[in-house]
């Protein structure tokens, strides 16, 4: 896919401030307070598309819908990335309204996102650095709590594969906003 026709991408990340997004055993609602998730919902009414994994719809079975204040004309469109056909016909991401919802069985990030504008990640570790690493991101969007989850706890990001610090991906913090005890830090890709 070529630059000009990839849609704007936002990472939306939710964690502990040792980055992290669940306890070793897999509980992670809620990480962050309140006021994060209700900024999450205006962000996904802004969005044509959420993009996430079959790991987030068995884990958490969410429903991704906007919910904001005031009510959203159109619920984002909804991308599974999913190999194997494992998403349940009852997953509560079918019961959003107004949207579709599209399984797709391959990791090409890029040709899952095809015929989108705006798409949020809203993933685990794997998709997110696959996500990262395939330079597909241009803002992050990360919520932080104010707890500590420690190392046993599952990281945000999954292995990037890198071997020199100049090859790591960079993003330029534009923002940093309270939401209640959370923290909100927006990032732009620098290059």
């Amino acid at each position: 896919m070529n630059a000009a026709a990839r849609p704007r991408v936002t990472l939306k990340l939710a964690t502990s401030l040792d980055g992290r997004i669940a306890l070793a055993n897999g509980a992670s609602q809620w990480i962050t307070g309140p006021e994060s998730r209700a900024v999450v919902h205006r962000m996904r009414a802004a969005h044509d598309a959420i993009l996430t994994g079959i790991g987030t719809i068995l884990a958490d079975d969410p429903q991704l819908t906007a919910r904001p204040e005031g009510g959203c004309e159109r619920q984002p469109d909804i991308i599974i990335m999913d190999s194997q056909g494992r998403t349940p016909a009852n997953a509560r991401v079918f019961k959003g309204g107004d949207r579709s919802v599209t399984l797709i069985p391959y990791r090409d990030l890029g040709r899952a996102m095809a015929g989108h504008q705006r798409v949020m990640i809203e993933a685990g570790a794997g998709i997110a650095a696959s996500a990262v690493r395939d330079g597909l991101v241009d803002c992050i969007e990360w919520f932080r709590a104010p707890m500590l989850l420690g190392g046993d706890g599952m990281p945000v990001l999954a292995a990037l594969g890198l071997e020199t610090l100049d090859t790591a991906p960079i993003f330029r913090r534009t923002g940093v906003v309270e939401r209640g005890a959370d923290l909100q830090e927006t990032y732009e890709r620098t290059g």
